[in-house]
């Protein structure tokens, strides 16, 4: 019940009353109103999933190296179609393997007979009968059998290595792309820098002052650069498509990136990155699993002169309407057999040749896991001078970067006492950019060598870790 307070106050009258009452009941009626509306549940957002909101649509994409590279993990399409394949081969190995374990069969072999009971596999006919096999002694189907479990380890391998090109080309386009913008942004300025030499040299050759050549070489100059941004830009938008569709991203969101640089495993000395390699190299290690595959095919072929041993066993429920009386002393409706199926080989050409062939492909297999080592040795000393090479260029070009920098710093104070004129300046700004960008491009080129020399030692964990 609602109370107005009026209605306890002294010598209140119904006047006073009446107007109390009916705002207390406008005031329930909105309180209840509200609580009805509370308890609606609100549409949500489609655009918005539950828990986290989703990035806006146009929204850049901040990103990392290690982030790039575990989203290009998660969504790589590769990935996808190795881990299908190794899954495959998985399956393929146990088919080999399960015969090597219980197969228990049911099934019907009834028909009409005229004559002997008889039926085309040589067992008789029955209503129905359930059979029993499993392979216990067979060395040529072990050797199989083997062969295949190491082809699918060989295939976990292949999963490894492509995961190691997709953490490649993701770190390279990435640090690609970082130092496109970065060009992209000197070049602007560069031609800003053109655009004032132009102006200048435009009014000294109405001066007098310039010949037209002049005028013209500032012209090239300006197109030159205009060229070069173009040629960035578009690469730029080849790298951006090629990052969204490798991380998973729509095609509407930007990519901001941040220059990084890789660390410092790959500088270490050549004999270190050789015995790393020597043991987490993909394709060496593919190399050893062929081999071992190949030895397990030539050991169980070579014991294919070893007898075989199965067990077997037959329920069988047989009908008279088959002529077992006719020509069989007695008739018993429910009939099993049990034991064992051995095979004894005394001559088998097949055998002969399947040993043969085996032993080829097995010293096929060691002859190329010796090539594979030495030239595993090779390229990763070559690769190591390699990245040590673009170590000094990049060297080189930070020291020109600099040199131009403080030539910049002359002719600016040269230009605040009247010493040079603004196109002089300019061109120095220029000469800068110039340098900048060089330098840029040998440390990308470094970039590139290390990942190249990390991804042959198998260290390129050690980028995203």
């Amino acid at each position: 019940m609602f109370f107005d307070g009026n209605e306890f106050l002294p010598g209140g009258s119904m006047k006073m009353q009446l107007p109390g009452r009916v705002a207390g009941m406008i005031v329930l009626l909105m309180l209840c109103v509200g609580a009805a509306s509370a308890q609606t549940p609100s549409a949500p957002n489609a655009s918005q999933p539950a828990g986290q909101e989703a990035p806006k649509e146009g929204m850049p994409v901040a990103l990392t190296l290690k982030r790039a590279i575990e989203l290009a993990l998660q969504n790589s399409k590769e990935i996808q179609v190795a881990k299908i394949q190794a899954s495959v081969a998985d399956r393929a190995a146990q088919i080999t393997k399960a015969q090597f374990m219980p197969n228990l069969y049911a099934g019907s072999g009834a028909g009409y007979t005229y004559g002997i009971p008889e039926t085309p596999g040589g067992r008789a006919p029955s209503i129905f009968n359930v059979s029993y096999t499993e392979q216990v002694f067979n060395e040529p189907l072990r050797g199989q059998a083997k062969e295949t479990q190491e082809q699918a380890k060989a295939q976990k391998i292949m999963l490894e290595d492509t995961k190691n090109s997709v953490i490649t080309r993701t770190a390279m386009a990435y640090l690609e792309l970082g130092k496109v913008r970065h060009s992209l942004e000197l070049l602007r300025k560069e031609q800003e820098s053109a655009e004032k030499i132009l102006q200048v040299t435009q009014e000294r050759q109405g001066e007098g002052y310039e010949l037209p050549v002049e005028v013209t070489k500032a012209q090239l100059t300006k197109a030159q650069v205009v060229e070069r941004i173009l040629q960035l830009e578009g690469r730029e938008d080849e790298l951006e498509v090629f990052l969204r569709y490798q991380l998973g991203l729509s095609e509407a969101q930007s990519l901001e990136v941040t220059p990084e640089e890789l660390p410092g495993e790959a500088e270490q000395a050549g004999d270190n990155l050789v015995a790393m390699a020597m043991t987490r190299n993909a394709g060496l290690q593919l190399a050893e699993s062929d081999v071992r595959a190949k030895e397990f095919r030539w050991k169980g072929e070579r014991r294919g002169y070893f007898p075989t041993l199965e067990l077997v066993s037959v329920y069988s429920v047989l009908a008279r309407f088959n002529n077992y009386t006719q020509f069989f002393t007695t008739f018993q409706r429910n009939n099993f057999n049990a034991g064992i199926d051995v095979h004894m080989p005394i001559f088998s050409a097949q055998t002969k040749a399947a040993v043969g062939m085996a032993q080829i492909n097995l010293e096929a297999a060691k002859v190329n896991l010796t090539n594979k080592r030495t030239e595993l040795t090779a390229d990763v000393r070559q690769k190591t001078r390699r990245v040590r090479e673009r170590d000094a260029a990049k060297e080189v070009a930070r020291l020109e970067l600099q040199l131009a920098q403080q030539n910049v710093a002359v002719e600016q104070a040269q230009f605040a006492e009247g010493k040079r004129n603004l196109r002089e300046v300019e061109k120095a700004r220029l000469e800068e950019n110039e340098k900048w960008m060089a330098y840029l491009d040998a440390n990308f080129q470094k970039q590139q060598a290390q990942l190249e020399l990390l991804k042959t030692a198998g260290q390129l964990d050690k980028v995203w870790q």
